[in-house]
C-alpha cells in the first residue's frame, strides 16, 4: 500500500477523472461488471448477514443497492475501488456484538484512520496472514455443517451449492454465480418435467375413478409425459383432470388436453371430466361426477358395499389421504334431492364429525347425533325416516372412546348420584339413565368401576353401543323387517378420539 503523509497527503494522491474517457467501451463493460458483480455479491451478503443478525432483523436490499450505487459514483470519480456489501467484515461487526449500522460507520472510520496515519504497519502484515483470516471466517460460514444441511436437503440443492462454490474458487464471483444459476436452472427444468403430475386412484360413492392432478406449472417439458399418462389411460375410465392448483398451463398443454377431451376420451369411451380450469379453451365439466350419491346408485349398491365404503373413506382419513371433492358442486348436485346411503347414530361430541372421520361428501348420510349415541324414541323415529323412508342401506351406531357421556354416568352410578344433583341439568338423566342401565349390568369388569379406569370406561362404552343396535331392532319392527329381509344391514362401532380409527364391531 502506498505510504502518504497524513490526510492530506492522502487527498493529494487521489487521481483525477479523465472525462474523455468516460464513454468508451472498456469503461462502460467496466461499469456493468462492477454493477452486476457489486449487486450480486451484496444482495448475497445480505441474505447471509440476516440469517446471522440475533434479533433477526431483515435488510431492505432497495436501499441498500442505492446507497451502494450512490457510493460507487463518489468512489470512482475520487479513484477509488469499487465498494460492496461484504460477508467477512459485516460477520466480524455481527460477532464483535455490532447491533445498528454505527457499527459499519465505525468499521470504515477505522479503515481510513488506518490508511492516513498507519499505512506502513498495514504493509507489514503478511498476506498469508490475511489468507488464512480470510479463510477461517468462509470456514464458519460454509463449514461441515452446511454441507451437511445441503446433501440432506437432497441432490437437487446439494450439486448446484458445490458445483457453484467450485465454479466460483476455479474462476471468480461473477462467472461462478452465473454457472451455478445456469446449473441450478437445468435441475429445475428437470425436476419440473419429471413431476409434471400426480395420478392416483379414488373411490367415491357412484364407483372408482381415476385422478390426474397438474402441478403448479405445466410448460412445454411437460407435454411429453402428459400423453404418456393419457394414452395408459384404459377404456371405459372415469377420469378427472384435475387444475385447481395449477396457476399456468403452456398453450401446447392446453390443445393436448382439449383434442384429448374431443377426440381421444369419446374414442375410448373415458368419462372424462376437468376441473379447475380458467383457460377459455377448456371448459370445466363435471357431468360424469361420481362423489354425488344419486338415486341411481343408492338404488344399485348393496349394504355390503357401503359397508366397504365407510371402511375404505376412513382408512383414508387416518392415512391423511382424503378424496378431492368439489364441496360447492356437492352442494348444487344435492339442491333438489337427497339419496344418502346411511344412517349414522353417533354422540355429539364435537370430535365425531361423521363426514370427516369417513372421508365422505355432502348427502352421502344422514346423520343423527345425541349425547351417548342412545337409541329412544326420537332418535329412533330418524333413524326409521333415514332407512325406510330415505332408502339408506346401512345402519351404523357409532360409539367413541373418552366420551364424556359414557364417563359422566360411570362416575355418577358410582357417587349414587343423579345428573341433576350433580349438574343442576333438568333433562340430562334422561340420558345418563340409558347408559347407567349398561353399567348396571355389566359384572364382569375388573377394577375401579370410575372413568379413571380406561378398560372399564371402554367396555363400557362398547357394550353401550350393543344395547342401542338391540333398542333399534327391538323397538322398530320397521327397521327390524329391513334388516330381517336384507336390504339394511345394521352395524355397531366405535370411533377412536387419538388415532382417528374406527373399529366395526363382530357380532
Amino acid at each position: 500500500m502506498p505510504v502518504s503523509n497524513g490526510l492530506g497527503g492522502l487527498f493529494q494522491s487521489l487521481p483525477s477523472p479523465d472525462y474523455s474517457k468516460m464513454l468508451s467501451t472498456a469503461v462502460l463493460l467496466g461499469a456493468v461488471t462492477i454493477a452486476i458483480v457489486a449487486t450480486l455479491e451484496t444482495l448475497l451478503n445480505l441474505e447471509a448477514v440476516d440469517k446471522l443478525d440475533h434479533q433477526q432483523r431483515v435488510s431492505p436490499p432497495n436501499r441498500e443497492l442505492v446507497a451502494q450505487g450512490t457510493g460507487n459514483i463518489v468512489s470512482g470519480f475520487l479513484g477509488g475501488l469499487p465498494i460492496t456489501s461484504v460477508i467477512v467484515r459485516s460477520s466480524v461487526n455481527i460477532a464483535s456484538g455490532g447491533q445498528t449500522r454505527l457499527s459499519c460507520f465505525i468499521h470504515g472510520v477505522f479503515l481510513l484512520t488506518t490508511v492516513a496515519f498507519f499505512p506502513y504497519l498495514l504493509n507489514r502484515i503478511p498476506l498469508s496472514c490475511l489468507a488464512a483470516i480470510l479463510m477461517y471466517t468462509g470456514f464458519k460460514l460454509a463449514g461441515p455443517a452446511t454441507f451437511k444441511k445441503m446433501w440432506l436437503a437432497g441432490r437437487q440443492q446439494f450439486f448446484p451449492f458445490v458445483l457453484t462454490v467450485i465454479a466460483i474458487i476455479v474462476t471468480d464471483l461473477l462467472i461462478g454465480i452465473l454457472i451455478g444459476m445456469v446449473i441450478a436452472i437445468g435441475f429445475i427444468l428437470y425436476g419440473n418435467m419429471r413431476r409434471p403430475l400426480r395420478q392416483v386412484t379414488e373411490r367415491h360413492v357412484g364407483g372408482e375413478l381415476t385422478r390426474i392432478k397438474l402441478s403448479n406449472q405445466v410448460t412445454f417439458l411437460n407435454k411429453a409425459s402428459l400423453m404418456e399418462t393419457l394414452d395408459q389411460i384404459p377404456e371405459q375410465t372415469h377420469l378427472v383432470i384435475d387444475a385447481t392448483d395449477t396457476t399456468h398451463i403452456d398453450p401446447d398443454v392446453v390443445d393436448l388436453i382439449s383434442d384429448y377431451q374431443q377426440d381421444t376420451a369419446p374414442a375410448r369411451h373415458i368419462q372424462l371430466s376437468l376441473v379447475g380450469f380458467q383457460s377459455p379453451i377448456l371448459k370445466n365439466d363435471l357431468s360424469h361426477d361420481l362423489s354425488v350419491s344419486t338415486q341411481d346408485i343408492q338404488a344399485k349398491v348393496t349394504p355390503s358395499e357401503v359397508l366397504q365404503l365407510m371402511k375404505e373413506g376412513n382408512a383414508r382419513f387416518v392415512r391423511g389421504e382424503k378424496v378431492a371433492r368439489n364441496l360447492i358442486q356437492q352442494v348444487d348436485s344435492t339442491s333438489q334431492a337427497q339419496y344418502p346411503l346411511a344412517t349414522v347414530l353417533a354422540c355429539m361430541d364435537s370430535r365425531v364429525a361423521t363426514e370427516m372421520i369417513f372421508d365422505l361428501g355432502i348427502g352421502d348420510i344422514f346423520s343423527v347425533r345425541v349425547a351417548g349415541n342412545i337409541a329412544v324414541d326420537r332418535t329412533i323415529g330418524s333413524c326409521e325416516y333415514g332407512c325406510a323412508v330415505a332408502g339408506a342401506k346401512l345402519l351404523l351406531v357409532l360409539g367413541h372412546t373418552r366420551c364424556g357421556a359414557v364417563m359422566s354416568s360411570i362416575d355418577l352410578a358410582h357417587q349414587g348420584k343423579s345428573a341433576l344433583e350433580a349438574t343442576g341439568c333438568e333433562h340430562l338423566d334422561s340420558v345418563t339413565s340409558e347408559i347407567t342401565q349398561v353399567i348396571s349390568a355389566d359384572t364382569t369388569s375388573e377394577g375401579e368401576r370410575t372413568s379413571a379406569n380406561t378398560a372399564f370406561v371402554d367396555s363400557i362404552t362398547e357394550a353401550n353401543v350393543r344395547r342401542n343396535m338391540h333398542q333399534l331392532m327391538e323397538k322398530s319392527s320397521r327397521i327390524r323387517g329391513l334388516v330381517e329381509d336384507g336390504s339394511l344391514l345394521l352395524v355397531g362401532a366405535v370411533y377412536n378420539v387419538k388415532t382417528g380409527a374406527v373399529t366395526f364391531l363382530e357380532d
